[in-house]
């Protein structure tokens, strides 16, 4: 197996593809704004990308930096079953194996996939109704996600298939007591999609904390809602919400494109 060097920022840029290099930009925006909006846990978590062009390959950040220290060139390069490709690299275990490894492995249509711990998301995934249609933002939502109960954390290969089980085919997963899964065919895409289910969550989180009775709409109104918004497709968000992140990056988190 072929190992790359990536000593410095300079010589990543120059050893790579223009497609996997934009590809690390997008990912470390996704780590910083994360960091930034404050929905990281120290080094805890990852947010993984394919390679562009090389679909048996897969970037993920080191283990023993924070989302706010990622940078396009610390990005790690692994095959599927967790063996570095950047030279020095360790071997990928524990979620990043079992997890992100899996993703890639058993969902070829999926090129970005995220897992955090955010403070709401954690909250609402250990109600046991979940997440209700209460706010625009969970009607994003609605009908389309999946569940997967906790059965320890994913340390274990033996974890995965579970996990993947409940996933099926959709893209976004609560994972009781634990957290979320977000799975795109982009980095911009799914970090949309993680942003928009923390602030449902936090919308939930809320309007319980009031004490009064939560109104649910009837099925009929949030069927047509969901109509009236439309699929928060990957077009849509590359083409606006995107864009619009990678500008404040440049504001708020300078340095991820070194």
């Amino acid at each position: 197996m072929a190992v790359q060097d990536v000593s410095s920022g300079s010589d990543v840029r120059s050893m790579v593809s223009e497609e996997e290099w934009q590809t690390r930009i997008d990912l470390a925006v996704a780590y910083r704004l994360i960091s930034h909006f404050g929905f990281d846990d120290l080094t805890y978590n990852h947010l993984s990308a394919r390679v562009p062009g090389e679909p048996e390959h897969m970037l993920i950040k080191p283990v023993n930096i924070m989302f706010s220290e990622v940078t396009a060139s610390s990005l790690i390069k692994y095959d599927l079953d967790g063996n570095p490709i950047t030279e020095g690299a360790p071997q990928l275990w524990g979620g990043g194996f079992v997890i992100h490894c899996g993703v890639m492995k058993e969902r070829p249509d999926v090129n970005a996939a995220f897992h955090t711990h955010s403070p709401a998301v954690m909250g609402v995934c250990s109600q046991k109704q979940g997440l209700l249609p209460i706010n625009q933002y969970a009607l994003t939502f609605y009908k389309k996600l999946a569940y997967h109960d906790f059965h320890g954390f994913e340390f274990n290969e033996e974890l995965r298939a579970p996990l993947f089980r409940d996933l099926g085919d959709k893209n976004v997963m609560l994972m009781r007591n634990h957290g979320c899964l977000i799975c795109s065919t982009s980095v911009g895409h799914a970090f949309v999609l993680h942003h928009f289910l923390e602030l449902a969550c936090q919308g939930q989180l809320a309007a319980m904390t009031g004490g009064a009775e939560i109104n649910i709409p009837d099925e009929k109104v949030l069927d047509f809602a969901v109509s009236q918004l439309g699929d928060l497709n990957p077009e849509k968000a590359l083409a606006k919400d995107w864009p619009a992140c990678l500008r404040m990056a440049e504001r708020v988190a300078p340095g991820f494109d070194s």
